[in-house]
């Protein structure tokens, strides 16, 4: 729990000096962490879907839920009610153990990583990171990987807009680039 510590001891009380914040309660704080993956093309494919869900499990330590289409798209071949995707949520002790093996192990393992951008975090907050395939994190064995997929991370927030969940990110140590 380092980073719940840090967080305690360190980021809330630069937020509070910062922003000027008269309540406690009103300091910005890490909410949960949603991880999110899409079948695509291989939604008919029992064993890509199995792969994906293994991997979730393997990353977060959770069993994922399925999610299922609510409208039938026949440009997509998709149909009410069939299995497009899978959904982890991540909160408390796991949230912050998680961001933290993101922060120190998965974006130093990207490919040519030179930091993450600034332009992610949405209006309210809240930040989402893609990723192209599912290699970086450390539980997943590139030479057991037989399905190689892309997956997305929201990190959802307290904040009340873009700059305070930005300086929220940047004090935790998220590697934002330089502009």
């Amino acid at each position: 729990m380092r980073l719940k510590e840090k967080y305690q001891k360190e980021v809330a009380p630069a937020l509070k000096k910062k922003f000027s914040y008269k309540n406690v309660s009103q300091i910005p704080r890490l909410d949960k962490v949603v991880l999110n993956v899409s079948f695509g093309k291989k939604a008919k494919e029992k064993e890509s879907t199995e792969s994906v869900e293994k991997t979730l499990r393997v990353i977060t330590g959770q069993k994922p839920i399925l999610t299922k289409a609510k409208v039938s798209i026949s440009a997509f071949k998709i149909r009410e009610g069939m299995i497009i995707g899978a959904t982890v949520t991540l909160r408390g002790k796991k949230m912050y153990d998680f961001i933290e093996k993101l922060i120190n192990i998965s974006f130093p393992r990207v490919r040519d990583f030179r930091g993450i951008s600034d332009k992610s975090m949405d209006r309210t907050g809240n930040y989402t990171i893609g990723f192209k395939e599912n290699s970086p994190f450390p539980e997943i064995k590139v030479e057991d990987l037989n399905n190689i997929h892309g997956l997305e991370v929201t990190i959802k927030t307290t904040a009340k807009n873009r700059e305070e969940g930005l300086e929220l990110l940047t004090l935790i140590g998220f590697p934002f680039k330089k502009n």
